[in-house]
């Protein structure tokens, strides 16, 4: 094994893991707004204390999304010296602006959301929230647009300025309007709500089967599933077609990887699964003719350029980028599956609420997804192999050369059994924050504020000083 595959593992476990928890924040956030609203409009109590349930839970995911996140920022430097250099006037300002224009907004308002309570009021809290949720798009925006010039790079020029060649922009508008940029950005969200909704809907139908907070489980399952299921439609009929029409067009030996594809063909057939071979450029399995074709090109005659046309040191691992892409692809189709049926049993005589083959389902569902966001990332990071910037920059000559072999085998080791421990403490609070479920209802008039404020943890350790109870 190389170095440089160990860097690789390294940086995709570390990412993978970090990947859990900005998708839950974002959709959970999403539901949090429309809390806001409803408790806005309706003055119901019911929805301020689905919103003091669920804030608590985006606190604790928020705060782990930011424990790992951090790490990647110094992975760039110890792991991707030479990557970095490459590629720091570009990449850096990149990330720069998501610290200054969208951490900031998010971060700034996060203390009211968070803490505020009822001390806020409905709307205001529904503006710290709205603001929170805006600045994480936000900030998960100008990360995918990172990610995007490395897919589709432009807007730039190479310069040898003594150390190497570096990359220079020329011009930002370029850099941030990527070809790839805008449809990697609506998947991305898209998967992000898919994520957020599944978890509401899981704890709602846990709540169902476990028959506690009977009333507010239902209104979370009504809130969040159409949600999940609209956007489940969306996803593959819209913004996954998107996908698949910009990668033919920018990376088509991508697209020949994730589909298997060795040879330049119209009428291409999509595959459900299968097996590719790439020795003997053979793919097996179940699919469907002319699909790919149609998909890219609007047309069912439609070519697709196949992995025959890029050099074969140039491939990426096919059977490995062909095997994650339908992981992916066959959970969205089973989650529109879920949100329909779901959706029809809904309507039909109410009878969601007592299916419990169904309850548990939707219980698994924010697992499935989260599978799905992760293969998704895999997918377009393992299809732009050996290329770390597309056609430009290959991995090999990417990684730091002075960290030798042992010293990145012991960084993996100690990631695993900190990732571990970590993970096992984030599930404990989270189950622990489940299980005491929603707070009891409070009045319009009341100033109570959240039972974890600052206020109240001042309070009481104000009684203690003074010897109160």
């Amino acid at each position: 094994m190389s170095v440089e595959l160990l860097h690789r593992i390294q940086f995709a476990l570390t990412i993978t893991f970090h990947f859990i928890f900005p998708p839950l924040s974002l959709g959970v956030g999403l539901i949090l707004v429309i809390f806001g609203i409803k408790s806005v409009r309706t003055k119901d109590p019911k929805w301020r204390q689905l919103s003091t349930f669920w804030v608590k839970i985006y606190g604790l995911i928020f705060a782990m999304g930011i424990a790992t996140g951090i790490v990647q920022e110094f992975e760039f430097g110890t792991n991707w010296s030479q990557y970095s250099r490459f590629v720091g006037n570009i990449f850096g300002s990149l990330l720069a602006a998501e610290g200054i224009f969208a951490f900031m907004l998010e971060g700034g308002f996060l203390g009211l959301m968070l803490f505020g309570g009822t001390r806020l009021g409905n709307r205001m809290w529904l503006f710290a929230t709205t603001m929170v949720v805006v600045g994480a798009t936000f900030s998960a925006t100008w990360i995918v647009m990172a990610n995007s010039w490395m897919q589709t790079p432009q807007g730039f020029e190479i310069k040898d300025v003594g150390q190497g060649p570096q990359a220079f922009m020329t011009s930002f508008y370029d850099v941030v309007f990527t070809p790839s940029f805008i449809p990697r950005i609506l998947h991305v969200i898209a998967a992000s709500w898919m994520v957020g909704s599944s978890l509401v809907l899981s704890v709602g139908a846990y709540y169902l089967l476990k028959k506690r907070h009977v009333e507010l489980a239902k209104t979370m399952i009504r809130v969040a599933l159409p949600v999940f299921t609209v956007v489940a439609l969306l996803q593959v009929a819209v913004f996954g077609a998107n996908q698949a029409t910009e990668v033919a067009t920018n990376q088509p030996a991508k697209l020949a990887a994730m589909e298997g594809l060795y040879q330049t063909q119209s009428c291409a057939p999509m595959f459900l699964l299968g097996w590719t071979n790439p020795d003997e450029e053979k793919t097996t399995g179940i699919h469907i003719p002319c699909l790919l074709s149609f998909l890219t090109d609007k047309s069912f005659d439609g070519t697709v350029t196949g992995l025959e046309a890029t050099p074969r040191e140039d491939w990426p691992n096919t059977n490995l980028v062909f095997q994650v892409y339908h992981v992916m692809i066959n959970l969205g189709m089973l989650f529109i599956a879920i949100g329909l049926v779901a959706c029809g049993l809904w309507v039909w005589k109410r009878k969601i609420w007592n299916q419990r083959w169904l309850l548990w389902i939707l219980v698994s569902s924010v697992v499935l997804t989260e599978i799905a966001t992760a293969t998704g990332w895999w997918t377009a990071e393992f299809s732009r192999q050996p290329w770390i910037v597309w056609q430009v920059l290959k991995t090999t000559d990417a990684y730091s050369p002075n960290v030798s072999f042992g010293q990145v085998v012991f960084s993996i080791a100690m990631f695993v059994l900190l990732y571990i421990i970590v993970f096992v403490v984030f599930i404990r609070l989270l189950d622990r924050r489940i299980k005491e479920g929603p707070p009891p209802p409070v009045d319009e008039g009341e100033t109570a504020s959240l039972p974890d404020s600052f206020g109240e943890i001042f309070r009481r350790r104000s009684r203690v000083s003074s010897g109160g109870d």
